[in-house]
């Protein structure tokens, strides 16, 4: 058995500290100016001063640039983003924004619209045929990432971030502090992680309570109670489904036993493991959790409840968004997701049954008193800054910016209304704001026109936001108004339940670049645990043969990762 059931991440103790306290980090260093309706002209001087070691005479960092400088980079734009008044990503809002504000001019060198990975397919051509790579540029995809660090382009950042980030944005980082892991190379950190919101897909039991008060049953609590229930929606289904047409639990797992909604981890967490990642064994080290002997017991159990009809007879060939159709058409009782399911898709659920209630529940527990759950990582990529980029302190004058005014505005200060007055919001003829369709022209996405994707977020920040929602309070802070505006109804109480269980969400504790036996490997090992996973689950094999499935990824490569991942364990204590 493995530590896994009974270790805290500290990095998820840190943020339970910072949530629970619910202590506000609006802490100020800038100097900026209180502007409910801040426009495209903002303050000039407004802006995050730099750390204290870095004195005006001594830093070339400023808070606005005068001449101006350049900072080149690169889009891969959204397919579903709009632009109007004849912007594009080149010239946009933002850019002007940054011009006028911070003396900083966005020079394009490029711009691809992202589908079927178009950016990564450019990005990749540039590196390939010698094209002069950009300042500064976002990654989303993990292994690109890698592959523009080891072209050797990109230079150190952690001295500049040392001495040039503020403090808000220094304190948001320290949250969880192995988000710079994947980016270290010999000691020195060659990327600045992109923070987004924490917890965003760890997840919950969202459950139809209409069916459980008509059948008069509790929400499950253990694997026993919740077997009892699918078999109550199956065969005595309260709004009259025959049971060839209901389905207790909606998961699908096509590519993965380990994704972002509708999958099956928390099935192997009720006997202590999560598949398809790292986790910490009893010894300390790491271990892969899709070869730990709990994933045997897993997969009987995922086979019981296919061969009662519990799950999709077809959860092998759907994937997360297929799974949410029988939730969202009425005929599914419980689906496994984020808090924020409420809202997307869950809320569409009424247009097919009016009288449909979901509400969520935490992971039930295996036969000891486990559960587990994957854990979200508090980042969504990593910014790269060029070896040759003359100015690369001014790519923190614009994320200082960000972080003070923007990441988690308060009452009454520069952003807290909105950014752009007719783009994310507008203001009616009596000063009351507006926002979403009610925007003449409609709403446009600014988060998608920064340099960095999303621009600033604090990984507690929306947590924290929900959690003052769930105890009742009236929504204050612009953060606060959009989670009450924008999520579902249940969110806010969807988030307190995901904390009531701190301590089951396990991240994947590797989080370094791939090793070398990993680029060779990898791609085979994943497709003989999906195919050996299945095939017990369909019953083309019995469970036994998941213990020739370890002995065999152990020899074509396991084992010399699992090495390898240790070695990198140990270089990050």
């Amino acid at each position: 058995m493995t530590a896994f059931a009974n270790k805290k991440l500290a990095a998820g103790a840190a943020l339970m500290l910072a949530v629970t306290g619910l202590s506000a980090c609006s802490g100020d260093n800038g100097k900026s100016a209180a502007s409910p309706s801040a426009t495209v002209s903002a303050s000039a001087t407004s802006g995050a001063s730099p750390s204290a070691s870095a004195s005006e005479s001594a830093s070339a960092y400023k808070d606005k640039y005068d001449p101006p400088v350049t900072v080149t980079t690169v889009w891969g734009v959204d397919p579903a983003l709009k632009f109007k008044n004849g912007e594009s990503i080149e010239n946009n809002v933002a850019t002007k924004w940054a011009l006028d504000t911070l003396g900083i001019k966005i020079d394009s060198l490029w711009s691809v619209t992202d589908t079927n990975n178009a950016f990564a397919t450019k990005m990749r051509l540039a590196m390939s045929s010698g094209q002069k790579l950009p300042d500064v540029v976002t990654i989303g995809d993990a292994q690109l990432a890698q592959d523009l660090i080891d072209t050797g382009a990109f230079r150190e950042v952690g001295s500049l971030f040392d001495e040039y980030a503020s403090d808000k944005w220094k304190t948001a980082m320290n949250l969880d502090p192995n988000v710079w892991n994947p980016y270290v190379r010999d000691g020195k950190k060659i990327g600045i992680p992109v923070l987004d919101y924490a917890y965003n897909h760890d997840y919950l039991l969202w459950i139809r309570q209409d069916w459980l008060d008509k059948l008069n049953l509790q929400a499950p609590k253990t694997m026993d109670d919740l077997e009892k229930v699918m078999e109550a929606f199956k065969n005595n289904n309260p709004d009259g489904l025959k049971p060839d047409k209901v389905l207790p639990l909606s998961i699908g797992f096509k590519t993965t036993m380990n994704t972002w909604m509708g999958d099956p981890s928390w099935v192997f967490g009720a006997y202590g493991t999560i598949p398809g990642q790292w986790n910490a064994a009893a010894d300390g080290s790491l271990e892969y959790g899709s070869i730990n002997p709990a994933s045997k017991q897993a997969l009987a159990k995922l086979k019981e409840w296919r061969d009662k009809g519990y799950i999709p007879s077809e959860a092998a060939l759907w994937d997360e968004n297929k799974t949410s159709e029988p939730a969202v058409a009425g005929i599914a009782g419980i689906i496994p997701g984020p808090y924020w399911m409420s809202g997307w898709p869950l809320l569409d659920t009424a247009k097919n049954v009016p009288t449909a209630v979901w509400k969520p529940y935490p992971i039930p527990t295996g036969p000891d008193g486990k559960a587990g759950r994957h854990g979200t990582n508090f980042t969504s990529g990593v910014t790269l800054i060029n070896k040759d980029m003359k100015n690369p302190e001014a790519l923190f004058t614009y994320q200082n910016y960000l972080f003070e005014h923007l990441a988690d505005p308060q009452p009454g200060s520069e952003w807290d209304v909105g950014v752009f007055k007719g783009y994310d919001y507008d203001l009616d003829a009596g000063g009351n704001p507006l926002y979403l369709d009610k925007i003449p022209g409609g709403e446009v996405n600014i988060n998608r026109y920064w340099l960095v994707k999303d621009g600033a977020r604090i990984p507690d920040a929306q947590m924290k936001a929900l959690l003052k929602l769930g105890d009742g309070s009236e929504p204050t802070t612009r953060l606060e108004k959009e989670v009450k505006n924008n999520y579902g109804p249940e969110t806010p109480a969807a988030a307190k339940v995901l904390l009531s269980q701190p301590d089951i969400s396990f991240k994947d504790m590797f989080t370094g670049p791939a090793t070398p036996t990993m680029q060779s490997k990898q791609d085979y090992l994943k497709k003989i645990e999906l195919q050996t996973f299945n095939e017990i689950i369909y019953g083309k094999k019995g469970a036994d043969s998941f213990d020739k499935f370890v002995t065999d990824w152990k020899a074509a490569g396991g084992d010399k990762i699992t090495q390898e991942v240790n070695d990198w364990y140990k270089s990050t204590k």
